[in-house]
């Protein structure tokens, strides 16, 4: 089967991704100037100039842009029939590109090298981001976030229990403050924000006998990635708010202490969603199989 023209709408959309065609090239296993080629010869044929390119940036045209979102799912619904008629092998072969937050990653990793280490022709490219993407627009197999930030269109599927957050500091800083007994008292103490990726501060969220407290903390810094918050927090700048997991290393070993814990609530469950087709791929479905396997 010829699929010359198949790789050239992948470089399409590999191309409108990344934005660059250095990245894309790395991406596809080619060289730059092969790809450069590969789309100009397309766009010779189509008669159309699908990308804006100069020496510094690469845009879609509004021609481009329409294509893109033209053939992204129909080039999807190709990729599955053809590994669906062609995956009648016993192992899973391929790439399987995921969509997650750091944190979810981090927290998942665990079942990724198992899934790796079980299926060695399989492999993983994880893209970890705080903002929520459309997955199919953007060619991922599938997404990981928290149950409630899932389009109710894809199917999901448990990959973790339930977590809690968790309010913390390290015992040099308790050594000049006093541990707060409610939510409130968070107003007199140096507290690490949390920028969310809609720029947007996060509003720390606390929950007893159904009594609900949203504290707008204040703290001399403000930061949008949960390592960096453990590393202020371990440093006495302040008190802060992360989940359970997050934090899980440094409450073992006691360079951060909890405090608030009845007033803590618990978060959703982590999922694995993908969207709702006929045919799974076969990566994929043996990552839902192991997923079933941990009992989530």
């Amino acid at each position: 089967m010829n699929t010359s023209g198949l790789n050239e709408l992948e470089a399409v959309l590999a191309v409108a991704r990344h934005r660059s065609f250095r990245a894309a090239a790395t991406e596809l296993n080619v060289s730059t100037s092969a790809l450069s080629h590969s789309i100009a010869g397309l766009e010779a044929r189509m008669g159309v100039r699908l990308f804006n390119r100069t020496t510094r940036s690469v845009s879609l045209t509004e021609v481009g842009a329409e294509f893109v979102s033209t053939i992204t799912p129909a080039l999807s619904t190709i990729r599955v029939a053809l590994e669906h008629a062609g995956n009648r092998q016993a192992m899973p072969s391929g790439s399987l590109r995921l969509n997650t937050s750091a944190g979810a990653a981090k927290q998942v990793m665990p079942l990724f090298l198992e899934y790796m280490r079980r299926y060695p022709q399989m492999k993983l490219d994880i893209v970890t981001e705080g903002r929520l993407v459309d997955i199919v627009a953007q060619g991922f197999d599938a997404g990981i976030r928290l149950g409630d930030s899932i389009p109710q269109d894809m199917i999901a599927v448990d990959i973790s229990p339930r977590q809690r957050f968790a309010v913390l500091g390290s015992p040099a800083y308790f050594s000049n403050h006093p541990a707060p007994l409610n939510p409130l008292d968070l107003n007199t103490h140096e507290c690490i924000r949390s920028r969310m990726p809609s720029g947007a501060i996060y509003r720390w969220e606390f929950e007893r006998h159904g009594e609900a407290i949203t504290v707008d903390v204040q703290g001399p810094i403000t930061l949008d990635n949960p390592t960096l918050m453990l590393e202020a927090a371990r440093a006495g700048v302040g008190l802060v708010y992360l989940t359970e997991w997050n934090a899980a290393a440094d409450l073992a070993a006691g360079t951060l202490v909890r405090v608030l814990e009845e007033w803590t609530p618990s978060l959703e469950k982590l999922r694995l969603y993908y969207p709702g087709r006929r045919h799974v791929p076969a990566g994929l479905r043996a990552l839902i199989e192991l997923i079933r396997e941990e009992g989530f």
